[in-house]
């Protein structure tokens, strides 16, 4: 099994020790330093400038080692998945011609690497520097400093640089590029591999459950090319040429990730969706009114949700169609609600998290969320789902938890609050289903294994709709699962105690509804005693 790398922050004072020597008489209030800071994981140190996206070996900048190193905790997430994240970053949020002093800095990256990899954020004290310190003359005379630090560092690349001082060889390049190549397809067989475990293990066990029927013996079974099931750790022969395992790169990262969901309490979705129903209603919908590269993309959908190819097969320009037909008037209202169900489907596979990564640019599916209350009802159901089976893996529902903000029709909004936003309006909608899928997603909020800063800026919203939903009637699998939430809630935030007491009602008036029911309204009321 994969072991968890550690994740850490170089902290830098680019003021060298001047801020904390003269900032009180400079700027009227004593600060420590002018921070830098650096994300140091898989053995690299990674950071953010006027050049974009760059590494360096740790402590491997012009400003040398850093004055402060402080964990941020362990990743889980596979080297392969960071370097994607990475690729993304550099061409959308983080391009070098984003970088602004003030505003969209190293630490910045820094955050939302933090987040992404363990999330949580890096220190208050260093995101929250005023913006009137650096924009003094103190702060302006370090930003020749800042110049020199990416001016003097070689663009953002995947492999180490060389450090003979020649140019790599055509050779070597292309190496890498089969090396990298060699990556991508063995990602690809580790999937269908694992497909071909279950297939196999199924085939297994209904030909011993035929044989034992019809009292038949299969003498030359030990020479089978099928290896047989040993918990699900042995996998097909592949004629004379040994285990697949011996072919390929090691499947280590998906143990983990099997190890890690074995452990997690199950959340609440959807799987009642027949995908082969919803893409055929989608093409039938869709004919002759999208182009040829559209169409493109309803067979990359194909691929990815009936052949089980993985998500490599949806290309840098399946966001664009999702936009086209979302958006656009003239396609049928109808095509909308089956494309988003397509979607709900694919939200199930444990690899959706490398489309989601895509959409960084654009923010395509998260900006369709924050406008979920301007949807139609099937739409507003169908995203509802959406959401909701985006919890099904760990890396998926993480995603929908990231705090970095972006500026949307003249609003800050994420990941965090675009949820939020689903998950209230869904709760508190007249329409029952809604009303089932808002408490599954607030089911899945609560179980959600992060740390309490996540919840800091939403917890009280969450809550208030909590209340609101517990005056209507509601059943008792709703109720468990709003309970689920608020019990959540109430251990990470002080301020949602106060509005449970002050607003009500108080949970305890479900008391007597199930034995689940009342463990939980004890555990609340443990925190918060009834007024």
């Amino acid at each position: 099994m994969e072991d968890k790398n550690d994740v850490k922050l170089y902290i830098y004072d680019l003021s060298q020790g001047m801020a904390n020597l003269m900032s009180a008489a400079l700027l009227g209030h004593h600060i420590e330093g002018i921070w830098h800071t650096a994300v140091v994981v898989f053995g690299k140190e990674y950071f953010y400038g006027a050049t974009g996206i760059q590494f360096c070996e740790p402590g491997g900048t012009v400003l040398g080692q850093p004055l402060k190193i402080e964990k941020l905790g362990d990743t889980s997430v596979p080297y392969g998945i960071f370097k994607d994240y990475l690729r993304g970053l550099s061409d959308s949020t983080f391009k070098g011609s984003r970088y602004n002093l003030l505003q969209h800095n190293c630490n910045t990256f820094s955050e939302d690497l933090s987040q992404f990899l363990c999330g949580i954020g890096i220190p208050k004290y260093i995101i929250d520097l005023p913006q009137n310190i650096l924009s003094t003359p103190i702060g302006q005379a370090f930003s020749p400093l800042l110049d020199s630090l990416y001016n003097n560092s070689e663009h953002f690349a995947f492999e180490p640089r060389v450090e003979s001082g020649r140019d790599t060889s055509p050779d070597l390049e292309d190496l890498n590029n089969q090396i990298e190549e060699a990556r991508l397809h063995s990602l690809a067989l580790d999937e269908q591999r694992r497909k071909i475990q279950e297939k196999i293990a199924k085939k297994e066990k209904k030909e011993k459950k035929s044989k034992k029927q019809k009292n038949l013996s299969t003498p030359d079974d030990s020479n089978s090319n099928m290896s047989e099931q040993n918990n699900g750790s042995e996998i097909p022969r592949n004629g004379n040429n040994g285990n697949i395992s011996d072919e390929i790169l090691d499947n280590a990262a998906r143990e983990s990730f099997e190890e890690e969901r074995k452990h997690r309490e199950p959340p609440v979705v959807f799987k009642d969706i027949d995908p082969k129903v919803e893409l055929d209603e989608l093409v039938r919908l869709l004919d002759g009114k999208i182009s040829k590269e559209e169409e493109g993309s309803v067979e990359e959908l194909h691929q990815y949700l009936i052949e089980d190819e993985g998500s490599w097969t949806l290309s840098d320009n399946f966001l664009v169609f999702v936009k086209r037909v979302l958006e656009d008037p003239s396609l049928a209202q109808d095509s909308k609600v089956r494309l988003i169900r397509v979607l709900a489907c694919a939200a199930l596979k444990d690899d959706i998290v490398l489309l989601l990564h895509q959409d960084r640019r654009d923010h395509v599916l998260t900006n369709y969320s924050q406008d979920i209350d301007k949807h139609t009802l099937e739409e507003q159901q169908a995203w509802g789902l959406f959401i909701c089976n985006l919890f099904e893996n760990v890396s998926s529902s993480e995603w929908l938890l990231y705090i970095s903000e972006w500026a949307y029709n003249n609003q800050q909004i994420s990941n965090i609050r675009a949820t939020t936003k689903v998950a209230v309006h869904c709760l508190l909608a007249a329409d029952k289903t809604l009303q089932d899928i808002g408490s599954s997603i607030m089911h899945n909020l609560g179980i959600m294994e992060v740390k309490t800063v996540v919840f800091d800026d939403v917890a009280v919203e969450l809550t208030m709709a909590i209340l609101q939903f517990f005056n209507s009637k509601a059943e008792e699998e709703q109720i468990f699962r709003t309970l689920k939430a608020l019990h959540r809630f109430v251990m990470t935030s002080p301020d949602v105690g106060q509005f449970v007491q002050m607003i009500g009602p108080h949970p305890v008036i479900f008391k007597g509804s199930s034995k689940r029911v009342d463990e939980l309204v004890t555990e609340i009321t443990k925190k918060v005693p009834v007024p």
